[in-house]
């Protein structure tokens, strides 16, 4: 879905005064929506639960007891929308407006709202009698509004407003809901030596995501901890001080069981992979490791996946191969049953001159011939037409990938760290990421993120750990009841 604006090619005209009569009735239906309680709380600042949808992933305790109530200033603001627009129309201007409210107005309401004019008063004043009825004909609001008619007869085209981005949908709030029914995780965190890196871990333990095992100088872990306000008391702290020692010490309590996955703290990424790849006691598999920036995108109704972004620099096609398997085998442990895969290039034809689009060819039929499984791969794509229907249907390309990927392949490292932090410094979309493809989630944040950040890379933590035990997604708390017995 791509922020455009929408052309319409529907024209409004008014009535004047002159032309308005005793009796002339207009009407306009609309059905209430989630997005119209959000959009009203944002313009008038009103944020009465009451009057919200439930926070997808959030505790039980804290969601209203009720179906949220429309805001009865939002139902009686429909009225301005046929005085405005149909009649009298264009030009019309409020003198006053009452209103009594007789029932509440929930979300999925069908609503009718209709003006009479029952009055004219001394140019240009007229007096409406305004209704709003359920879709049983029953009246949810009532009132009269006093305006001034339009001398002038307009006829104009309706206006073309600029496309509303909202982030409707919290995709890592389930994701984060959905990983804490799992058993902690336990992991090893390298330096938590700041607040951003202590306080993620601290947050994702207190979510039930992690038991974290802090390795870094104590005296450093002990002042970000009274920077946060925190207790540490009950968990585990490992000194040493040296930022390599403590990431080859984290990946060595992996290798002997004494951890399950290794988090990322205030050290250089080079350290803490430089412990993971080592031939000898490292977390090598048996393919290439690689990163997968996961976003949540406000624009898009499901996650992105974006690979290889912080690893490889210039991949060759060989490890193109790992990255494809690896993007896929994450996002399928995120519940996408059939990933569709958009490997990118500048351009959506094989160009001999441009090595990418030969490496996006040979994915795609390496992919048809089950050298990649688990996901729809096809290329190459250019950004537009991966992700863009319009885009896709405009250039002609017949695709179940385009128009519809879910997972972005770069060409390489820069390509793709700028991609992903495009759309997270500029698209406002919300970043988590794991290193995928070792024998241990490697949970690769960057110093600067967040504690969110964090949290929903715990997350996908242990639903990659859960789906390399168990070959397939964690769908929730039944089936690993089911799985028990």
């Amino acid at each position: 879905m791509s922020p455009t604006k929408t052309i319409s090619n529907r024209t409004i005209s008014n009535r004047t005064w002159a032309q308005l009569q005793v009796g002339d009735t207009a009407s306009l239906d609309r059905v209430c929506s989630d997005r119209d309680l959000f959009l009203f709380a944002h313009v008038s600042g009103n944020t009465n639960p009451l009057m919200l949808p439930a926070e997808e992933g959030a505790p039980a305790s804290d969601q209203p007891a009720v179906q949220p109530v429309a805001p009865s200033m939002w139902v009686g603001s429909l009225i301005s929308a046929v005085l405005g627009n149909v009649l009298p129309g264009p030009g019309t201007l409020y003198r006053s407006q009452t209103f009594e409210f007789a029932h509440r107005v929930h979300v999925g309401d069908k609503l009718r709202v209709t003006v009479t004019c029952r009055e004219k008063r001394e140019e240009p004043t007229a007096l409406f009698e305004t209704v709003v009825t359920d879709a049983d004909g029953i009246p949810v609001c009532k009132g009269v509004a006093v305006i001034d008619a339009p001398r002038l007869s307009v006829e104009t085209s309706a206006r073309a407003l600029p496309t509303l981005i909202m982030d409707e949908k919290d995709h890592f709030a389930h994701l984060i809901a959905l990983a804490a029914q799992l058993p902690r995780l336990k992991s090893a965190i390298v330096c938590p030596e700041d607040h951003n890196s202590l306080g993620g871990a601290l947050l994702s333990a207190d979510k039930g995501l992690i038991e974290p095992i802090l390795i870094g100088d104590p005296e450093r872990i002990a002042k970000a901890a009274a920077d946060l306000g925190a207790d540490l008391s009950g968990i585990k702290i490992v000194a040493e001080c040296n930022h390599r020692a403590a990431a080859d010490r984290a990946v060595a309590m992996v290798v002997a069981g004494e951890a399950s996955a290794v988090m990322k703290g205030d050290l250089h990424s080079d350290d803490l992979l430089a412990a993971v790849v080592k031939k000898d006691g490292g977390l090598r598999a048996h393919g290439r490791i690689s990163h997968v920036f996961v976003l949540d995108v406000p624009s898009r109704d499901e996650l992105l996946f974006i690979s290889d972004a912080a690893i490889n620099i210039a991949p060759d096609l060989a490890t193109k191969v790992d990255i494809v398997q690896n993007a896929i085998d994450l996002a399928r442990a995120c519940g996408l049953e059939v990933p569709k895969v958009g490997v990118l290039s500048a351009v959506e034809v094989v160009n001999p001159n441009i090595p990418s689009t030969l490496d996006a060819a040979i994915l795609s039929k390496m992919a048809e011939r089950g050298q990649i499984r688990g996901g729809i791969v096809d290329g190459p794509l250019a950004m537009d037409n991966a992700i863009d229907m319009e885009a896709a249907r405009t250039k002609g390309i017949t695709s179940l990938v385009a128009g519809h990927a879910n997972v972005l392949i770069a060409p390489n490292l820069e390509s793709g760290n700028m991609l992903a932090k495009e759309l997270t410094f500029i698209a406002h979309a919300e970043a988590a990421g794991l290193v995928v493809g070792a024998r241990a989630p490697v949970i690769l944040t960057s110093r600067a993120d967040n504690d969110r950040a964090r949290l929903a890379s715990c997350a996908l933590a242990q639903l990659y750990d859960y789906w390399r035990r168990n070959g397939r997604a964690f769908t929730g708390a039944a089936e690993k009841a089911l799985a028990a017995e």
